[in-house]
């Protein structure tokens, strides 16, 4: 095995809670146990296609107090892709493969080991360019919790808290005017903000895409909420949601037509209309991504760069560590990624919710 010097470390794809938690337990991990030196790879892998302009030392000075900042220090993009990555020659813009520059590069900054911290998509490229021979390993990230080679994604728990935080708001002022209230939340493949910050805000609908709706459905739903004395209704909604028939028109529009981001104004469109009620729509969008990490997510970020430097260190390259049950494990990220963790539809989670009279649609 070759001796470890020096190794970088990346954030890629959206932002989340516990990057910059994450980025210190890795950097505080190589310096003080095993003396390594630390480089930053600025914007994704942006920091390695141009090296004299975004890579910087990370020293412990660096990280000192970033443990509760949300966002992360070295910046990220989701554009940032060498193997499709776009350049303009002769004022027209062409698509290249640059991965060859980029394991170069990699070399030539005497790189022994690179963090990629980032989700299904930053994975799937740190994976190609660990067959070409870059020495990477993978930290799971995304605040959807949709990774299915991980119990629970780092990011995900301070989103919850802030989406249940806003349902808390939002079913106070609903109760009083005795209006409709629509809360979208991310989740474009997958439902878990929506189906837990909908059960902990007790929510009376959660409209999620692994269970397609009609809006007939929840009107019904609505109407005898209204016959029961129940003058208000919260309905929460991921923005990926879909419809039980995909050419069904939801307020005069095909439902698959509606833009990422609209999915809460259409159907809050719709129910106004069929309900005949008073709506409100309340987008949160990337209020989720934002703010201080919570306790858990800080840990847990911890656990993860900590399990990260130890992978390189056993020289383990190609893994990325997970969490299963409540010990920090690692898997191929090539058994990783392209495997999404949905929202079982007959699952305890789901039938626990039904359970107690939650309405999702179908």
């Amino acid at each position: 095995m070759a001796q470890i010097k020096k190794i970088g470390i990346s954030t890629g794809g959206g932002d989340c809670p516990g990057l910059n938690a994450v980025i210190r337990a890795a950097v505080k991990c190589a310096i003080i146990k095993y003396r390594w030196e630390v480089v930053g790879i600025e914007d994704g892998f942006d920091g390695i296609i141009f090296p004299d302009k975004k890579i910087r030392p990370l020293t412990l000075k660096d990280v000192s107090g970033i443990l509760p900042r949300g966002g992360t220090i070295l910046g990220t993009t989701n554009r940032g892709n060498p193997f499709c990555y776009k350049v303009m020659e002769n004022d027209v813009e062409v698509v290249k493969d640059i991965s060859d520059q980029v394991v170069a590069n990699t070399k030539k900054l005497g790189l022994d080991g690179v963090i990629v911290i980032g989700g299904d998509g930053s994975q799937k490229i740190g994976l190609d360019l660990f067959r070409k021979g870059m020495p990477v390993v993978g930290v799971p990230k995304t605040i959807d919790n949709d990774l299915d080679a991980t119990d629970i994604t780092f990011g995900f728990d301070t989103a919850l808290h802030t989406a249940t935080d806003a349902i808390d708001k939002i079913h106070t002022t609903a109760e009083s005017h005795h209006r409709i209230m629509v809360v979208e939340v991310m989740g474009r493949d997958a439902g878990w903000i929506a189906l837990e910050a909908g059960l902990a805000g007790a929510a009376h609908v959660i409209l999620i895409p692994e269970i397609p709706f009609s809006i007939e459905r929840v009107c019904e739903f609505i109407h005898q909420r209204e016959s029961q004395g129940k003058k208000f209704s919260i309905i929460v909604v991921a923005e990926g949601v879909k419809a039980q028939d995909k050419a069904e028109k939801i307020f005069g529009r095909e439902k698959r037509d509606v833009p990422r981001g609209g999915s809460g104004y259409v159907i809050g469109d719709a129910v106004a209309m069929c309900a005949r009620r008073e709506t409100r729509v309340t987008v949160l969008g990337h209020i989720q991504r934002g703010g201080s990490p919570s306790p858990f997510d800080r840990i847990l970020s911890t656990r993860f760069g900590v399990a990260a430097v130890e992978l390189i260190a056993r020289g383990e390259f190609g893994r990325m560590v997970c969490l299963r049950g409540n010990k920090i494990q690692s898997v191929d990220i090539a058994e990783a990624v392209g495997r999404m963790k949905g929202v079982d539809p007959d699952g305890d989670m789901v039938r626990m919710a039904k359970s107690i009279g939650v309405c999702f649609g179908d």
